[in-house]
């Protein structure tokens, strides 16, 4: 059987693959109804943060996973893949020390990549 914890591990290998930096995988179930593990990952540029949200895209594409929704690659600055129980953050740099989502969700138990 094929676990979130399973897929958020797939999709940070896909980031990693496309050297995203600093991957991150949060634990949320215990905190939101909206998903069981947020991945949370940084480029350094716009041109970046597409290659490495399209690199999921592809790769989660060929197991067999659809994407439920997609925001922010217009812009590329923050892109959101929502694949159900695994929500994926694609940041700039920049956007990322702004927004601080590690923060945001401090109470979150850190997955090791």
């Amino acid at each position: 059987m094929v676990t979130s914890q399973s897929i958020a591990y797939f999709i940070s290998n896909a980031a990693s693959n496309k050297k995203a930096r600093d991957v991150r995988i949060l634990n949320v179930m215990h905190l939101s109804p909206i998903a069981d593990y947020f991945v949370v990952c940084s480029a350094s540029s716009t041109v970046h943060v597409k290659a490495i949200a399209d690199e999921i895209e592809d790769k989660m594409a060929e197991k067999g996973y659809d994407l439920k929704h997609k925001e922010g690659y217009n812009s590329a600055r923050w892109i959101l893949l929502d694949y159900g129980d695994v929500i994926v953050h694609v940041f700039h740099n920049e956007d990322r020390d702004f927004y601080d989502i590690e923060r945001l969700w401090a109470d979150a138990i850190a997955v090791n990549v």
